[in-house]
């Protein structure tokens, strides 16, 4: 072997593991990168899971028991029923959609009620109430989205 042989061979090689450390790099930064996109993943799959299950409740009304007699956690409105045999957080609602001046966003009724409305967290549980009672009868939901009373 001349030496200007070694030197190919060394320069060959050398080429090799350039290209190698360029795959094994990409690889690295491809298996640092996954547990951050599971994580986003579990965060969106809880996200639904919540919506899903917040709409299967309102949907599907979890009777109660009362007295022995069944009756709904949120009742339909009806002459016999009174606003007293709601919840007292839903009643709390109705009152500030009243107290609001006109018909309210969601964002407008958490602030009457101290919600911290920044935190979509928060917002989202109220405005799924809001409809709730919307589907009950209790208060009315406008076409540009503002809920209002029903009287």
């Amino acid at each position: 072997m001349h030496g200007s042989e070694i030197l190919e061979r060394i320069s060959a090689r050398r080429a090799e593991l350039d290209e190698l450390e360029e795959q094994l790099a990409k690889q690295l930064a491809e298996v640092r990168a996954e547990p951050d996109e599971l994580a986003v993943a579990e965060r969106v799959l809880e996200r639904v899971s919540e919506q899903l299950a917040d709409e299967r409740a309102s949907a599907a009304p979890a009777p109660g028991q009362v007295g022995g007699r069944t009756v709904m956690l949120i009742p339909h409105r009806a002459p016999d029923v009174e606003e007293t045999m709601l919840p007292p957080d839903y009643q709390r609602i109705l009152a500030a959609v009243r107290q609001a001046a006109g018909p309210g966003m969601a964002r407008q009724v958490g602030e009457i009620l101290g919600v911290d409305i920044s935190v979509r967290a928060k917002l989202e549980p109220l405005r799924a109430k809001l409809v709730r009672l919307v589907d009950r009868g209790w208060l009315r939901k406008l076409p540009d989205g503002r809920f209002t009373t029903r009287l």
